[in-house]
């Protein structure tokens, strides 16, 4: 009997103090409950990781557009899909972190009863806003996605909606955004890790991203493009390198430049890449001031390596200590790229205030300047026979595809989507006796394989509307 008291006398005690058993398993060191404010900037965060992040893993965009080659591995420079997570890594960033969050921070933030209406719409505009950039980024990576039936817990089957739908649903939705977004009033202040809290500087953005969209749909309905570019260039969007939408990352991880996490010394010991002779040696041939801000030098030059085979990682230039550094941020949208665009949108005859050669000599100089470079600097490059826009190689979509492709060094989707789009650069994929099949640079990314197994229906479905989930399969916008 005394020793049925003795194990039965410490669940007394430890239950003595406890009115009911609701909580007992509650984890008290983790929230049950995350606000708004704190989902909105996760979302932030989730996203422009995942595009920026160079883990093979997770992200080879910068190989696609020939930035960088392997010292080691060679199925990321030579497109095998299949061998990593990278897509599905890709998937889950986009779907499960990002626009999780920010559906769940739209349902607390019109459930605040307390949250004053014009508050409450600013809010819901920055979320919005949000939201349309991580589809974008779904829809320009895979092409047709889940999108009506999505983010639904109760329908794990989601059907996949055509791309072009949704991105003119996107572009509905941006605008209602833009609309519902009122100057001056609060939005989510301090969570607001872009513009710190500016209604005004989200309009920028937003407007920003219209114009990109728009523009992408310039060689499939001009019509549309048109009007959305010239709506959003009138509304006003990012010239300089003051409004760029940027992420600033810190010090110590897991919030540290993603680029850092793997390539600074301080976080890892890798050595897998070099930069490609590709993009070197379009720079040298330019007298580019921007290759100290982007490379390293070996014996006193810029170097790079043989894109698509194997490289000795100490004979080639490798990626900046700028780039590397922990705390290097991560933009969304430059000034530099507007400016070419703007260049673009006179070239095809929309009305645009500016002429294409001081769009396009903008772009340059506030890339130089957005790096360390200076105003002279940017005056020295433009007057290189090869850089200025009246003596440059080529056809205006070969000379702004080319120095926008060198502008987005650091920003591989980016130029993967800008590359297929306006055909320039003119990149040839890896070839040679070692490589047994012609490749093909990407044209889309491949849908996750799990799809195939916990929603096979419904990829069989998409699949087949891309050659069997071919990367060769162009998106709906790339006519050309």
């Amino acid at each position: 009997m005394k020793r049925i008291i003795i194990y039965i006398l410490p669940i007394v005690l430890m239950t003595a103090c406890v009115e009911n058993l609701d909580n007992w398993n509650v984890d008290q060191k983790k929230a049950s409950a995350v606000p708004a404010r704190t989902l909105f900037t996760n979302a932030l965060k989730g996203i422009i990781d995942i595009v920026t992040t160079p883990n093979v893993n997770s992200n080879n965009f910068r190989m696609f557009v020939q930035y960088w080659a392997t010292t080691t591995y060679l199925d990321e420079p030579r497109y095998n899909m299949t061998q990593r997570l990278y897509s599905q890594n890709q998937w889950y960033a986009a779907y499960r972190d990002a626009l999780n969050d920010l559906e769940e921070a739209r349902r607390l933030i019109d459930e605040d009863e307390l949250l004053a209406a014009d508050v409450k719409a600013n809010q819901l505009a920055l979320v919005g806003i949000a939201e349309v950039y991580c589809w974008n980024f779904l829809v320009n990576t895979f092409g047709d996605v889940p999108y009506t039936e999505a983010l639904d817990s109760d329908n794990l089957l989601p059907a996949y909606d055509d791309a072009a739908m949704v991105y003119a649903d996107l572009l509905t939705r941006l605008d209602a955004s833009l609309a519902s977004l009122t100057s001056g009033v609060a939005t989510f202040g301090t969570a607001d890790v872009i513009y710190g809290g500016s209604a005004a500087k989200w309009k920028v953005f937003g407007n920003s991203l219209k114009l990109r969209m728009g523009m992408l749909l310039a060689d499939v309905d001009n019509g549309k493009a048109k009007t959305l570019v010239e709506q959003a260039a009138a509304a006003g969007v990012i010239l300089v390198n003051a409004d760029n939408a940027r992420f600033p990352y810190i010090s110590a991880p897991p919030n540290n430049n993603p680029v850092s996490a793997n390539l600074n010394p301080i976080f890892s010991s890798r050595e897998d890449f070099v930069m490609a002779s590709t993009i070197i040696d379009a720079m040298n041939a330019r007298n580019d001031p921007r290759r100290a801000f982007y490379f390293t030098q070996v014996d006193g030059a810029y170097k790079g390596g043989n894109y698509g085979f194997s490289n000795a990682y100490g004979d080639f230039s490798h990626v900046s200590t700028k780039i590397i550094e922990p705390t290097f941020e991560a933009l969304f949208i430059d000034a530099s790229e507007m400016q070419f665009f703007l260049a673009e949108a006179v070239e095809r005859g929309y009305t645009v205030t500016g002429t294409a050669e001081e769009h396009y000599n903008a772009g340059i100089t506030q890339s130089i300047l957005y790096w360390g470079g200076t105003a002279a600097d940017a005056t020295t490059y433009l007057a290189e026979p090869s850089v200025a826009y009246a003596t440059a190689t080529g056809t205006w979509k070969e000379k702004i595809g080319t120095q926008k492709w060198i502008a987005l060094n650091n920003r591989g989707w980016d130029s993967w989507v800008e590359w297929r789009r306006l055909d320039y650069p003119a990149l040839l994929p890896p070839s040679g006796p070692s490589i047994p099949n012609a490749l093909t640079i990407p044209k889309r990314m491949i849908y996750p394989v799990i799809e195939q197994t916990v929603n096979g229906d419904q990829w069989t479905t998409a699949a087949g509307r891309y050659n069997s989930d071919s990367p060769s399969a162009k998106l709906f916008w790339d006519a050309n």
